[in-house]
């Protein structure tokens, strides 16, 4: 099965186990976390240049739904859309969807989250350049722009 809008794969690992002998909680967000890095970094927002330009993602929700276990050794696809943008305030909300690799969906972690000047330390408006970049992105066929 070919799935779109891939950006992180890869093997669990002994680390990432809990004692129930399946994925710890916290790793689905590290899949997540990773694969939105990936993915800004295909349009060309690497962590490098977000770091240069002053500004940086902050996350203020994170939505976990565990639909099937993840094992030791099993290999995960994690999927990327933007369900919601609004260019106005530079509010963002993302899906992720975590598969094994025989195509079974085991978990889907919804995120909302905002753009900050990471001097200020208050939310701030994408540069136009970066606007110009964001449009860029994968959307969901749910998504919708919420600019006002």
């Amino acid at each position: 099965m070919k799935m779109k809008n891939v950006f992180y794969e890869g093997q669990v690992i002994w680390a990432q186990i809990d004692a129930n002998r399946h994925l710890r909680h916290s790793a689905y967000a590290d899949f997540c976390a990773q694969a939105r890095s990936n993915m800004l970094e295909k349009i060309g927002l690497s962590l490098s240049r977000i770091a240069e330009d002053g500004i940086g993602p902050v996350l203020f929700r994170e939505e976990l739904v565990y639909l099937r276990e993840i094992h030791l050794n099993d290999a995960v696809a994690v999927t990327v859309e933007m369900t919601k943008y609004n260019a106005a305030n530079s509010r963002f909300s993302f899906r992720h969807e975590i598969y094994r690799s025989d195509g079974t969906k085991c978990a889907v972690v919804t995120v909302d989250g905002a753009w900050m000047d990471l001097f200020k330390r208050k939310l701030t408006v994408l540069p136009s350049e970066w606007q110009a970049l964001v449009v860029q992105l994968p959307k969901s066929d749910d998504y919708q722009d919420v600019s006002a």
